[in-house]
Formats: structure tokens, sequence, C-alpha cells
């Protein structure tokens, strides 16, 4: 998969969750970062393949974050991800509302959580993808 259609998937996988939680995405805080992937060890390739986290800001109320990890969490399950954490509450502080899931077929890792006053932050972690036409480099 090549980096542009990396960014956009990862990005339809963020509008998801937002209109999942009905929070709504804050205008500029989207952000890509692609890395190197890394072997299990250590090594690293220079045939391209890269690894994708993409986060993006919403706001949410916080008298609806319960209600939204909530459907999110159902939804991840229904998807067919494998819940690895998961928070409601009680209280107020900051992080105490959030759901981590990955899929175990796709290998993606997605993430949402309370940040801030009426803020979520909403993620996805590609795995290692190759970009087209490149050679797989062997170790």
């Amino acid at each position: 998969m090549s980096k542009e259609k990396a960014e956009a998937w990862a990005q339809h996988w963020v509008e998801s969750m937002a209109r999942t939680t009905k929070s709504e995405i804050i205008p500029n805080t989207s952000k890509a970062n692609f890395t190197n992937c890394t072997g299990k060890n250590g090594e690293t390739a220079e045939d391209g393949r890269f690894t994708l986290m993409f986060n993006a800001r919403a706001k949410l109320p916080r008298s609806q974050y319960t209600k939204a990890v909530k459907a999110l969490r159902n939804e991840l399950e229904t998807q067919g991800f494998k819940i690895v954490g998961y928070e409601e509450g009680p209280g107020q502080e900051r992080g105490a509302y959030g759901v981590q899931a990955s899929h175990p077929k796709d290998r993606q890792y997605v993430s949402a959580g309370d940040v801030a006053e009426d803020q979520w932050s909403l993620s996805v972690d590609t795995p290692c993808l190759l970009p087209p036409d490149a050679e797989q480099q062997q170790f």
C-alpha cells in the first residue's frame, strides 16, 4: 500500500470512529506520522516499507463520554477487533474514558480516549506496509 492510500485509509477509520462516537473532528488536528519498519531482531529494511500512526482530535461533550466509549467498543467488536484496553470512568479526570483495540487478522491498532475538556483523541496505527511495486528485502 502506498503512503497516500495508507493515510487516506487511516483518515477514513478516524472519521468512522468520530461518527460512531457522535463527535466532531477538530479542523487542523489530523496528523500522519510515518516511520520505518523495524524487524523483530532490530533490523530495518531499505525497501520502503513503513508504518503509519494517524491521529486527530475531536470535540465531544464530557456528558457523552460514557455513551461514546461504549458505542465505539461495541462497533469495534462487531468489526472483529479484540479489545485490549477499556475504561469508562468513573470520575472527571482526564484519561478516565477510552478504548484500545487490535485486529487479529489485519493487525491495525485503534484507540480513542479523552485528552482534554470535551476532547477525544482518535488514533489508528497500521502494521508494516510495503509500497506497491517495491521488491521486498529478505533478511
